[in-house]
């Protein structure tokens, strides 16, 4: 599954803020903090670092992976290419 991902960004790491396991399925929001090489979620990155959150939903069947659903704020990473600050904050350095 993270075959294309870690060749896209050879720093991929996650810190798990949030676990939740019931039953057959799991949530997770993970925290990233990494350099993506060349095009990140159709955006151009050209391995600059940014932080960003993904909620992830698996659903297990028989000890094995199923389906996973994930939810990126592809926005907020936009902005931090762009090096504009995070949506609800202010800067407030002028």
């Amino acid at each position: 599954m993270l075959e294309n991902d870690v060749r896209i960004i050879p720093d991929l790491r996650f810190n798990i803020d949030l676990l939740v396991v019931e039953a057959s399925q799991v949530a997770a929001r993970l925290i990233f903090n990494c350099s993506p090489q060349g095009r990140f979620l159709g955006l151009d990155a050209h391995g600059q670092r940014i932080t960003f959150s993904e909620n992830v939903f698996y659903t297990f069947s028989d000890g094995k992976i199923v389906s996973v659903w994930s939810v990126i704020d592809k926005a907020a990473v936009e902005r931090e290419l762009r090096g504009e600050p995070a949506a609800g904050s202010s800067d407030r350095s002028a």
